[in-house]
């Protein structure tokens, strides 16, 4: 029973971490005029929460770096973008015999409009992901592939809502050209269900 247990955790571990990036291996959906210039992650104030598995602010800037990174140089629109990512805090699960545990990350995010030198978003828009992994499987690193993988996904997914809202990366062709001076509101908290 035991060792079926064990199997079950495992398979549902290997896919929490696929999930996020499973779009990847589809064609490109354009991102208006996005092209990604610079992505510059930090971590000055990396703060570990609750009971956790530690993990270095190094180790958190590559794998994050390396999620954002995989995820948006696909696009190349005609103009570029830098993301500014802090890392703010997380937790990593701690295995406990049947019962699933929780691990999060949580980031703020800036985006910025290299043509016109400014800031989009006045506010940093802030990524929360909590997953919920069975108690046995997933390793510390695995754990910290997935939630950057799922943070990446979930900074694409507000850049998405931010472009149909409020014309961000719109093309001069576009029928919703976006207008000089970016959007001073502030965007809802992603954090993915479940």
């Amino acid at each position: 029973m035991v060792r079926i247990l064990a199997i079950l955790s495992l398979m549902l571990g290997l896919a929490a971490c696929t999930d996020a990036t499973s779009d990847l291996s589809r064609p490109v959906e354009p991102l208006g005029d996005f092209k990604m210039g610079h992505a510059i992650v930090v971590a000055p104030n990396l703060n570990m929460v609750g009971i956790s598995k530690e993990a270095s602010s190094e180790e958190w800037v590559t794998a994050v770096d390396r999620a954002v990174e995989t995820r948006f140089r696909r696009y190349d629109g005609g103009k570029f973008y830098h993301l500014g990512i802090s890392l703010e805090e997380y937790s990593l699960a701690v295995p406990v015999p049947l019962v699933p545990s929780k691990s999060g990350l949580s980031l703020r995010v800036t985006v910025w409009d290299d043509a016109a030198k400014a800031k989009m978003n006045e506010e940093t828009h802030v990524v929360r992901v909590v997953q919920v992994l069975p108690s046995y499987g997933m390793t510390r690193e695995q754990q910290i592939a997935s939630l950057a993988e799922e943070a990446a996904l979930w900074i694409e997914k507000w850049l998405r809502e931010r472009m149909e809202e409020d014309g961000w990366f719109a093309t001069a062709g576009s029928a919703t050209v976006a207008s000089a001076a970016p959007a001073a509101a502030a965007a809802p908290v992603a954090q993915p269900e479940g």
